[in-house]
């Protein structure tokens, strides 16, 4: 009689080459699948039975795009909240550590992936600054030398998403090119993430020929449509789960081009929500059929990544499986990695794993001396050329517009008065925007005014600003602003909120001003208050945490905010406050 290590039986197992369910039992040798059937399972001696009773096995759930950082947790309590999922494999890209600590940061993000009880692999950061050093300045750089370097690291499968996407497309002298040609030399067919909105026709092909043929971006229905028909793989994210869409994927039976994946998930949606396994939810309400579902978070994902030995319940493949009482609502009673057992619904107390990091990562914040004088406008401080008897009545003002339903900004254009040669903004309906270097390299202080649908009163504050993490401060009380600056400092980074000289509500992000090494229910509930403050203070948004972490972000269009100045996306320069 052959032994094995576990038999689960009477389950309903879905098979990805079939794509659909099949009564089966299911047998474990060591960390892989061995026997998937019942026609001889009785000859099978086990050292653990596990009645199914009719459940339904699912193969684990792959994210192959997202980011650790998003959820402002690091990577060992993280794991343990996502084995909860039923999520056992992610592939993270850890650019925004990047963006603070270099290789040095990547390096000890791969290390504290060893303690998560799932599998953690790593893209290499492409574009780090997301732009260059003239637009934003950055705690590390990532050039080719150390994107080489990389590419030999344990667990890193892949290329994260290129986010330069119109310049890399032009004749140009990036790391990133020079990586790209060196992979078609020595790793021809090697994963290459990309991170290109708006790109359609001629520019687009350019993007591909340079073999970078993924996407998970936030398009239109035609943008969708000139990606697949070009060879591109979608990876399909919550805001791009638009009928539209959906339904041009079931009606082309495009199944095998696309995965479902999270990209971006804040500690208070992981904590309230769920994470690839929300996203997957989601899709099969909207109609996505429930079979096509699970094999766009487990089959289609891996093979995309190339870990052919998962992603399907099959002899030879790890065991990685999750057992539910319904496919379409998927919260497991039951979550296997590599034939063990990694949750289990009854299980009222999972043990916490702190990640410690080395101390010189918990004091990385080296903010210059402000005082109230640094949140004066002046109008000198915008024209210096301008003699005090020349200075106009009135000036206009780009001012960056936050949109309600999406993390792309527009410009607006504000007039404001001009009394005793200073900006007098305050009954312009905008709020006061600051961006403060944080890496101890300039103390560069970019200035800018903020309208739409972002705060109406109060101050918000953060050190979690994509992707360089400079400080960032936005309000319409000046001692306000000054008072998180401080709060900002003497936490060594956080999120938070005041008014009146009140701090509302506040989250500690000590390991490199990004992240906190606490557990989901701890940063999830700071994250949600924080969340709820920015909604009374008049922020509408469906993802003000996120809207708010998106302002600095240079290549998301159109108008930003850095520690060089504002951004104009689109043509990828500095301009001017003042027009």
């Amino acid at each position: 009689m052959d032994k094995v290590s576990l038999l689960v039986k009477n389950a309903l197992v879905f098979n990805s080459y079939l794509k659909k369910f099949v009564p089966a039992d299911v047998s474990v040798l060591g960390d892989k699948f061995f026997y998937i059937d019942r026609k001889q399972a009785q000859n099978l001696e086990a050292e653990r039975i596990v009645d199914a009773q009719g459940m339904y096995m699912l193969p684990g759930l792959i994210d192959i795009h997202m980011h650790i950082e998003s959820s402002m947790m690091t990577p060992g309590p993280f794991g343990q909240c996502l084995a909860g999922y039923g999520v056992t494999t992610i592939v993270s890209e850890p650019h925004e550590m990047a963006n603070v600590k270099g290789v040095p940061g990547i390096l000890e993000m791969i290390s504290a992936a060893e303690s998560a009880p799932i599998d953690i692999y790593y893209g290499i950061p492409s574009s780090v600054p997301s732009t260059s050093p003239e637009l934003e300045t950055t705690g590390g750089i990532i050039d080719f030398k150390a994107m080489k370097h990389l590419l030999d690291e344990k667990d890193v499968v892949c290329v994260g998403e290129v986010m330069n996407y119109r310049q890399v497309i032009r004749e140009n002298d990036l790391e990133i090119t020079k990586f790209i040609n060196y992979l078609q030399q020595e790793r021809p067919g090697y994963v290459i993430e990309g991170h290109c909105p708006s790109l359609v026709d001629l520019d687009l092909a350019k993007f591909l020929y340079l073999g970078i043929n993924g996407d998970h971006t936030e398009h239109s229905l035609e943008e969708v449509k000139q990606r697949i028909e070009n060879g591109m793989f979608m990876e399909i994210q919550e805001k791009m789960l638009l009928s539209d869409i959906l339904n041009y994927i079931m009606e082309n039976n495009l199944y095998e081009h696309c995965c479902f994946v999270t990209d971006d998930t804040m500690a208070d949606v992981l904590y309230q929500k769920g994470q690839l396994n929300y996203v997957v939810e989601k899709a099969i309400s909207m109609g996505f059929p429930i079979e096509q579902a699970i094999y766009c978070s487990t089959y289609t994902p891996s093979r995309r990544m190339h870990l052919y030995d998962r992603g399907v319940i099959a002899p030879g493949k790890l065991a990685d499986f999750m057992l539910v009482k319904d496919p379409a609502h998927l919260r497991p009673e039951l979550v296997y990695k590599n034939g063990k057992e990694i949750y289990n619904q009854t299980q009222k107390e999972i043990p916490f794993c702190r990640n410690l990091f080395p101390a010189d990562f918990y004091q990385s914040l080296d903010i210059p001396d402000i005082d109230m004088e640094d949140f004066q406008m002046p109008l000198s401080r915008f024209l210096p050329d301008i003699k005090p008897l020349d200075y106009p009545d009135t000036v206009t003002i780009r001012a960056i517009e936050v949109q309600p339903d999406r993390t792309h900004t527009c410009e607006k254009h504000v007039t404001m008065p001009v009394k005793n040669g200073m900006i007098d903004w305050k009954s312009s309906g905008c709020m006061l925007a600051m961006v403060i270097e944080r890496h101890g390299k300039n103390g560069n202080i970019g200035y800018g005014f903020i309208t739409g649908t972002f705060l109406k009163q109060g101050t918000v504050a953060t050190s979690y600003f994509h992707d360089h993490h400079n400080l960032f401060l936005a309000g319409n009380d000046e001692a306000d602003m000054l008072l998180a600056a401080q709060r900002i400092r003497q936490l060594q980074g956080g999120f938070l909120t005041v008014q009146n000289g009140e701090i509302l509500a506040e989250l500690p992000l000590p390991v490199c001003g990004i992240l906190s090494d606490e557990s989901l229910e701890y940063v999830g509930t700071k994250l949600c208050h924080i969340r709820e403050s920015l909604i009374r203070l008049g922020y509408q948004h469906k993802n003000p945490i996120m809207s708010i972490g998106t302002l600095g972000l240079p290549v998301s269009p159109a108008l930003k905010l850095t520690d060089k100045g504002l951004i104009d996306v689109p043509h990828g320069c500095i301009v001017p406050l003042i027009i």
